[in-house]
């Protein structure tokens, strides 16, 4: 029998979430619809049901205004952390590349 989806919540970075994982909906959605993968590679990636990544799309459109405020609240994260001399994943891994 299959399993249902995950919940999803915000108790974690304030960002919506499947319940009791890290992965977030933003996430989920970016490497489906942006990266253009399939639900079924992405749900294999990350040990989800398929169900749970179709959840957290559902979730993503029903629920722009939300979302948006995550994005600006993360953009507003990154911004503060880079400003107090914090290196992006490109920084880190061309320092990496180039040891």
């Amino acid at each position: 029998m299959a399993q249902a989806a995950r919940r999803i919540v915000t108790e974690l970075h304030d960002e919506p979430h499947l319940e009791g994982r890290r992965v977030t909906v933003r996430r989920l959605q970016g490497l489906v619809e942006d990266a253009g993968r399939s639900a079924a590679d992405v749900a294999d990636e990350f040990d989800l049901e398929v169900a749970d990544v179709y959840a957290a799309l559902q979730y993503y459109h029903s629920h722009p205004q939300e979302m948006e405020r995550a994005q600006k609240r993360r953009q507003s994260r990154e911004r503060d952390a880079r400003q107090a001399g914090a290196k992006s994943l490109t920084e880190l891994r061309t320092e990496r590349d180039e040891a």
